[in-house]
């Protein structure tokens, strides 16, 4: 018995079928398991403001450990995502509205980390103070001091030429149970912890609104590298009281 002339015409279009299907199940299976890692392990933001300059400067794209500090507490000088705990992002500038499509097209891309769409509502920031610190600034040398102990933080932060002062605003906090107090590393153009102590939070960020530790600059390919806590600068501050 031989096949109809239509068979091999059938068994091609049964084996493309099964192809398309093959195909259409990895992609499933690979957005799948892109957005656990996104959600679950590391996740990647751009920078939108010169706030962390030297250390991010503007349109950086950076990765982001989520996993990590599921078990491991943060410390002082981790460079840190988070999400607004209330009034810090008001009156910056958004991005303005796309259009559907590219909504759209963002929203998959931002679905399986690759994009990074929901940058501009986070801020990224650097530990100075942990719970239970008493954070001063600023001694006769202009350094901040953590527990009494003087950190020099000129290797990081991006001041103007002459300028060796930590902070141009004095402040004197007490870091409360579950947050933290976050400067920027621009610190005349950030409008970090200092600029919100006016707010119910007192400028203090609950670590719980922390998506997690930057701990790469991925783009562009010039700036690839560790992103640096240079956590050395604080091992003399002793242990909150």
């Amino acid at each position: 018995m031989t096949d109809s002339p239509s068979a091999p015409t059938s068994r091609r279009r049964r084996g493309f079928l099964v192809f398309l299907r093959d195909v259409l199940v990895i992609i499933v299976i690979a957005a799948l398991v892109s957005f656990v890692v996104k959600s679950f392990v590391v996740r990647s933001f751009y920078i939108p403001s010169a706030s962390m300059e030297r250390t991010l400067l503007v349109k950086d794209r950076i990765l982001v450990d989520e996993l990590t500090p599921r078990w491991t507490p943060y410390e002082r000088g981790d460079v840190v995502v988070f999400k607004d705990p209330g009034g810090w992002l008001e009156g910056i500038p958004q991005a303005p509205p796309q259009p559907p499509l590219v909504e759209a097209v963002d929203w998959v891309l931002n679905f399986v980390g690759i994009s990074a769409t929901d940058s501009q509502d986070h801020l990224v920031k650097r530990v100075i103070g942990l719970p239970g610190d008493h954070v001063v600034c600023c001694n006769a040398l202009g350094q901040i001091t953590i527990n009494g102990a003087p950190i020099d933080e000129l290797s990081y932060l991006n001041l103007p030429e002459g300028d060796t002062a930590a902070s141009n605003e004095p402040f004197d906090v007490v870091v409360p149970d579950g947050a933290v107090w976050l400067l920027g590393d621009n610190r005349d153009r950030s409008r970090d912890a200092r600029a919100h102590q006016d707010l119910p939070s007192g400028g203090f960020v609950p670590i719980e609104n922390i998506v997690g530790k930057a701990f790469l600059t991925t783009w562009p390919l010039d700036r690839v590298g560790p992103i640096d806590g240079h956590h050395e600068i604080f091992n003399g501050v002793p242990a909150a009281e």
